[in-house]
């Protein structure tokens, strides 16, 4: 189901959208770098998409906070890339990777929980 989700939400992000943010508004510099970069782009729209996905399974109280307060953690560490490309680019690709783990463990548990694994 998580899957789907996810499909659906890279299917409208769609490959015109340059980031998940508007970059009009862009004044930092790994923000500057992520718009003028469509592999950074790219990986800032599967991350934004991964992230809306993580916020959808259902956390224990506290849960959200901490994903909330993971991801700020994420765009400050982006933040001291500046506008290098290879820092911004490996950023991404850690960040994702967790987001990556916390829904496929997820999807694994609510699966165990329906008795459906295979």
């Amino acid at each position: 189901m998580l899957a789907l989700a996810a499909c659906a939400c890279f299917a409208s992000a769609g490959t015109s959208q340059a980031a998940s943010f508007d970059c009009g508004k862009a004044r930092q510099p790994d923000e500057k770098a992520i718009c003028a970069d469509h592999g950074l782009s790219d990986l800032d729209v599967e991350m934004a998409t991964l992230y809306g996905v993580r916020m959808q399974i259902p956390m224990l109280m506290g849960a959200k906070g901490a994903a909330q307060d993971e991801q700020r953690a994420f765009l400050a560490a982006r933040g001291t890339c500046g506008a290098v490309a290879a820092c911004i680019r490996q950023a991404y690709e850690r960040r994702n990777s967790v987001l990556n783990q916390v829904i496929i463990a997820a999807m694994q548990d609510y699966c165990r929980k329906l008795g459906i694994c295979g």
